[in-house]
């Protein structure tokens, strides 16, 4: 099938961009959306022309490299899905397609459709961790985890980092990111001695960052690839409003 692309092309962050028309002819419906920029950067440094700049790693759905906007919606239209695990059957022939990096103040684009997502890097390191002794890894049952808990750990750990939600949401808020990280940690015993001190140093750090603040609009949970949902959120807040009462740092 027959694929028309507008991307959005910037050579580097002080560059205005500009969107630009291409054709994909001969797509395969077993193509991923990835792939199928692979087949039309080949043509286009065939034609000594430059490629376009995207993020990708794995391919899997594991890594949260890829990501842009497909047609306003973050990751493309299918609900639960990375773009590189998002297929061209779910196009149709003649399907003209816009390709916009990640919009938020917080991330500036680096090239074409890569941003840089540092920011959460510099979340995850004021306060994603948990304090423990190094060496042999400790017994599985040395530590008992209420079975509800710790599924609700795992869920909010599948959080891939991929900046879906900041790009979606219309104030540009991490919070479900920045929530999915607290929460998986805060259900766990291990995650108990840093847990008002996490919550506040991230919050703080999201504000240092520039990102907006959560109203509660539930665009992050619909474009969410790992389906994180918006109660990671409230968790969040639960434990920042009783950080901020108690003022304990631990």
């Amino acid at each position: 099938m027959r694929i028309i692309l507008h991307i959005w092309r910037q050579r580097n962050a002080t560059d205005q961009g500009r969107m630009t028309r291409y054709e994909v002819p001969n797509v395969s419906e077993h193509m991923s959306f990835l792939e199928m920029l692979d087949v039309l950067n080949e043509d286009l440094i065939a034609k000594n022309e430059e490629p376009v700049a995207f993020d990708h790693d794995c391919r899997e759905g594991i890594c949260g490299m890829c990501g842009c906007m497909v047609n306003g919606v973050a990751h493309g239209p299918l609900p639960g899905t990375t773009l590189c695990q998002l297929h061209m059957r779910h196009f149709k022939d003649g399907d003209e397609l816009y390709l916009e990096p990640w919009r938020a103040r917080a991330f500036p684009v680096v090239k074409d459709l890569v941003v840089d997502r540092t920011a959460f890097d510099r979340l995850i390191a004021a306060g994603g961790f948990i304090s423990v002794s190094t060496g042999s890894a400790p017994d599985g049952n040395a530590m008992l985890v209420p079975k509800e808990k710790s599924e609700l750990s795992m869920d909010a750990a599948a959080c891939i980092g991929c900046g879906a939600c900041v790009a979606m949401c219309p104030n540009a808020s991490a919070s479900l990111f920045m929530a999915a990280k607290i929460a998986h940690l805060a259900l766990l015993p291990q995650g108990q001695p840093e847990r008002e001190r996490r919550v506040k140093a991230m919050v703080g750090q999201a504000g240092q960052e520039l990102f907006g603040s959560c109203t509660n609009i539930g665009e992050c949970e619909a474009v969410c690839p790992k389906e994180i949902k918006l109660e990671v959120i409230a968790r969040m807040n639960r434990d920042f409003l009783k950080a901020s009462w108690t003022g304990r740092e631990e």
